[in-house]
Order: structure tokens, then C-alpha cells, then sequence
């Protein structure tokens, strides 16, 4: 008994450092594309929802639509696809609140399309892919913040999408508070790996 115990103990032991190493590589990654600027020319630029205030952008939402804009003014991209349901109790989308606020800073209202039925990163990467296939549009600037961008840029790869992240630029957040979301990410990847909903 006592020798399988112990060999119990190894295989846990194993199976522990493996998904300790795998899940530091996909941290690796997460941290590597939170800071890495892939913009270049594409069919449409992404902005991932977040947060909105009665109709207004949250100071997140607003930093991503604001980084979107920039990008479009340099002409890297003809259109701009927002993305985000209702939050809970919210009257409305962030996709369409995201449109809104584009519109009101001169992106043409025909140049803008909502996605406004996700409510996670898999729903709203499935309805881009969607989207984007429905218009002969096969390749993106997604626009997130920082520790976001590594898990929708693969969720949209795998989609058929050609993707080049591009994040906001980054709030006050500790280090601290950054590798928090670091590995919330990594987490979230590694579930979605597994065909877990997140």
C-alpha cells in the first residue's frame, strides 16, 4: 500500500509542475502581447465592449474607443466593429453605446457595425467572426486592453480571422494589479482551451 501511495504522489506531483509550467507559458504570452503594437492595414479594427454609464463609456471603454479612433484617423482600417451586450440591469449595449460615442467623434454611422449580443469574450469573438465573414472581411486590428488581447486575438484565429492586437494605452494599475489580470487571462485561455464558456 504504501508504494502506491507513492506512486500516487508522483503522478500528482507531475501532473501539478506540468500544468504549473503551461500555465507560465500562457502567462508569458499574455504579458507579452498586453505590451506588443501589431497595427498595421486591415479590413476593420475590434473593439472589445467593456463597461458603460447610462448610455455613456466607461473611463475603460471610453481609453479603447479612443485608442480605435486613433487608429482609424491613420487610415489602417475603412471600418470599425464594436462589441458588447447589456450588462446586468443596463438599459444599454456596449456595442451600441460604443457606436454612439464613434459616431459623435466622426466616424460615419454606415462605417460602423454593433455587435451587440455577447455577453463574454467567446460569445462576442463567435458574432465578430460572423460578422466579419459576412461582409468579406478577413482580417482585424483588435483594440483591447493590454492582458486582454492574447486570448481574443486566438479566439478569433480560431475562426479563420487574421488578427493584430493592438492595446489601449495602459491605466494606472500597480504590477500588482497587472499580474492579476495577467493570470486571470491565462486562466481563462487555458478553459477555453478545454471548451469551458468564459
Amino acid at each position: 500500500m504504501p508504494r502506491l501511495y507513492r506512486v500516487a504522489g508522483i503522478i500528482v506531483l507531475s501532473a501539478v509542475t506540468l500544468f504549473a509550467a503551461y500555465f507560465a507559458g500562457i502567462y508569458y504570452q499574455v504579458r507579452q502581447h498586453a505590451y506588443l503594437d501589431e497595427a498595421r492595414p486591415a479590413d476593420a479594427i475590434v473593439v472589445l465592449g467593456a463597461a458603460q454609464y447610462r448610455g455613456r463609456p466607461s473611463p475603460v471603454l471610453q481609453a479603447r474607443l479612443d485608442h480605435a479612433l486613433a487608429l482609424y484617423e491613420q487610415q489602417l482600417a475603412p471600418r470599425i466593429i464594436t462589441t458588447g451586450g447589456h450588462g446586468i440591469g443596463a438599459k444599454f449595449t456596449e456595442g451600441d453605446v460604443s457606436r454612439e460615442y464613434l459616431s459623435e467623434h466622426g466616424v460615419p454611422a454606415e462605417f460602423i457595425t454593433a455587435e451587440t449580443e455577447g455577453q463574454s469574450t467567446m460569445q462576442s469573438a463567435a458574432a465578430v467572426a460572423e460578422i466579419m465573414d459576412r461582409m468579406e472581411l478577413e482580417s482585424c486590428i483588435v483594440v483591447s486592453d493590454g492582458y486582454h488581447i492574447h486570448r481574443i486575438k486566438r479566439m478569433l484565429e480560431a475562426r479563420g480571422v487574421t488578427v493584430y492586437g493592438s492595446p489601449r494605452t495602459p491605466g494606472g494599475d500597480s504590477s500588482w494589479t497587472r499580474a492579476k489580470y495577467y493570470a486571470r487571462e491565462a486562466l481563462g485561455y487555458i478553459l477555453w482551451r478545454l471548451g469551458i464558456r468564459v
